[in-house]
């Protein structure tokens, strides 16, 4: 087991690793849209927030060795569903041709009242 850590994504806000990998598979903990070079979450805009969770998930699989294409599946958890298409609109540009299998779910709240977390799994 191989545990995953980079500073271009943000830390951990919790006791777990960014990511772990074994045997093949890299398991991304939930990203949520913080931005790594100022801790900051910069927008209440789904589509912005959207944008820097895919864009935190691509730097821990860059610095694991993998790339967004390596995802096989992802849980997308929104505090509205009205935000779905939204933020389908900022994700198919992220996965643009075979895209990862995927469920989403509205939750009640998440941390720091963001919009959106996204986890995912990826295998090479």
């Amino acid at each position: 087991m191989k545990i995953i850590s980079t500073n271009g994504a943000p830390q951990a806000i919790g006791p777990y690793s960014q990511a772990i990998e074994k045997n093949g598979m890299l398991f991304i903990s939930g990203q949520i849209p913080i931005n790594p070079e100022n801790g900051k979450i910069e927008s209440d805009s789904i589509k912005h927030q959207t944008g820097q969770v895919l864009r935190n998930m691509a730097a821990i699989l860059n610095a694991a060795g993998y790339s967004l294409q390596d995802i096989v599946k992802t849980t997308c958890y929104l505090s509205d569903m009205g935000n779905f298409v939204e933020m389908n609109e900022v994700y198919s540009g992220f996965f643009s041709s075979n895209p990862p299998a995927r469920a989403t779910v509205e939750v009640s709240r998440l941390p720091k009242d963001v919009l959106i977390e996204i986890d995912g799994i990826a295998m090479k």
